[in-house]
């Protein structure tokens, strides 16, 4: 039970963690400079959740663990979060798409999440719930914007939808310790969710006038700790200083 919701507390964590990290890589490079300051504050906004999820982690795994040493001195095998976080960023349009697709799901997850029995996992959950609708409205307006936009607008996030589709199905995995975490009543439904986020992003493309990819071969490990090349790059930029000085005070 231990091992399965330290585990499960990582794949909130390291979602929350390395999607921050990829935002935060937009900062000073915004189409304009309010979508500039608008990304920016959603990356720190996962950055927070990150703290908050980490902090917990930490306290689940004992021998000296912080919420640093969670972040900073753990190798890409270790990291749970989804495949599609760490993809790079690519131009505005494949970002938006990208968080638009884990946005919605993020916001069923945490919706569930609400009623979580561990009493750490439902206060992150009632702690972020609002800054996750606010990051699900914002990023399905931009996704109609740029859809049902001018003809280049709409071809580029088509084509950044087709790309990222096949990144989308290991959201909705249940394996072991989704199962697990489900029956203690700690973690969500994942079919319940797919069932709710389907629904929910054929409407969204329905008016940005975009077409739903089919359901194919989908990519999947991330949460088992199998990695993209893409991580460890991600990792090497984001804990270079704490492992060139791992005993600096600030």
């Amino acid at each position: 039970m231990q091992k399965e919701l330290l585990e499960y507390t990582l794949r909130l964590g390291d979602n929350a963690l390395i999607l921050g990290q990829r935002l935060g890589e937009w900062c000073g490079y915004g189409p304009i400079l309010e979508q500039d300051i608008a990304l920016s504050n959603i990356a720190l906004d996962q950055l927070g959740q990150a703290r908050m999820l980490l902090q917990y982690a930490a306290k689940l795994k004992g021998e000296g663990f912080t919420e640093d040493k969670m972040a900073f001195f753990r190798d890409v095998y270790d990291y749970h979060n989804l495949l599609m976080v760490e993809l790079p960023n690519g131009h505005w349009g494949n970002t938006l798409v990208r968080q638009f697709l884990f946005d919605t799901f993020n916001y069923f997850l945490y919706t569930q999440l609400l009623e979580s029995k561990d009493d750490h996992i439902r206060s992150v959950a009632q702690k972020a719930i609002k800054e996750i609708t606010y990051h699900a409205q914002w990023s399905a307006e931009w996704v109609i914007r740029l859809g049902d936009g001018t003809e280049e607008s709409h071809q580029k996030v088509q084509d950044a939808l087709d790309d990222l589709w096949q990144w989308t199905g290991e959201m909705f995995t249940m394996d072991e310790v989704e199962t697990a975490m489900l029956e203690k009543g700690i973690g969500a439904d994942l079919n319940l969710v797919k069932d709710q986020w389907h629904q929910k992003v054929a409407e969204i493309l329905e008016v940005a006038t975009l077409k739903k990819p089919d359901d194919e071969w989908m990519q999947e490990g991330g949460k088992q700790g199998e990695h993209t090349e893409y991580l460890g790059y991600v990792l090497a930029e984001m804990q270079h200083l704490p492992r060139m000085h791992p005993d600096v005070q600030w």
